[in-house]
């Protein structure tokens, strides 16, 4: 092979690619094994309150970190790194929006998912049309919530990318009362793998709500598949 060419898997006959896929299936199931011992572990995480009133901006004007619920009782909140000085937001973060699933699917399972950054809203609007993005999107530029969460700076990082915001994917449980807890966060290649409906539902602190799952007492549950609808008829089964 020369340099110039792209290297390639080794070819076998078909016999031989079966065991291979056999040995290496064995390996990813037991791989899921573990992944569903860890998200049962994630279940059980504590959690610690949020004390402090946050006021974002958003399309409909000012609202607050319950508001972001919109009425659920959970929700996933990705930080997206778009600084105040920068005229877009970040492309690494763009391609995780771009992989983000439909949004009905976890308003199923009563989860809210949005998106903040600490770019003011007249730079985020243009952005999420540009991309062509539906999902709610708030501005935290004129409070704390970034640094309160050790994303940003109050000292403006003009020469650093996105002034030096990071990113990552936290997430919510809300009470009858209204107390809001911060119940899980991860970042880095954390983020990576999350995207489908399901790898939200496994860091959502009540998970996929379904008898299979290990899940504490008193977490909701329902047979497995039976709440499954294509997205646009999930109104009509409630009604």
């Amino acid at each position: 092979m020369s340099d110039s060419e792209t290297a390639m898997p080794p070819v076998v006959s078909r016999g031989e690619w079966l065991a291979a896929h056999e040995k290496q299936l064995e390996r990813e199931k037991a791989h899921t094994r573990v992944q569903d011992a860890l998200n049962a572990e994630r279940r059980r995480h504590p959690m610690y309150r949020i004390d402090k009133d946050y006021v974002f901006d958003g399309s409909d004007g000012k609202t607050s970190l319950l508001d972001l619920f919109d009425g659920r009782r959970q929700l996933i909140l990705y930080h997206f790194m778009f600084g105040p000085n920068a005229e877009e937001g970040c492309d690494g973060c763009s391609m995780v929006v771009d992989n983000m699933c439909h949004p009905a699917h976890l308003h199923a399972r009563d989860i809210n998912l949005v998106l903040v950054s600490r770019a003011p809203l007249a730079k985020i609007e243009p952005f999420k049309q540009r991309m062509g993005w539906s999902l709610p999107w708030y501005s935290s530029f004129d409070n704390d919530f970034s640094f309160d969460f050790g994303l940003g700076h109050k000292t403006p990082r003009p020469d650093e990318c996105q002034d030096g915001e990071m990113f990552g994917m936290s997430v919510f449980l809300r009470d009858d009362d209204g107390n809001i807890y911060r119940t899980y966060f991860t970042q880095h290649r954390g983020v990576e793998y999350l995207g489908s409906s399901f790898s939200y539902f496994d860091i959502a602190p009540y998970g996929r709500q379904e008898d299979w799952e290990d899940s504490p007492g008193g977490w909701p549950k329902g047979p497995r598949y039976s709440w499954w609808r294509h997205h646009d008829r999930y109104e009509a089964s409630l009604t």
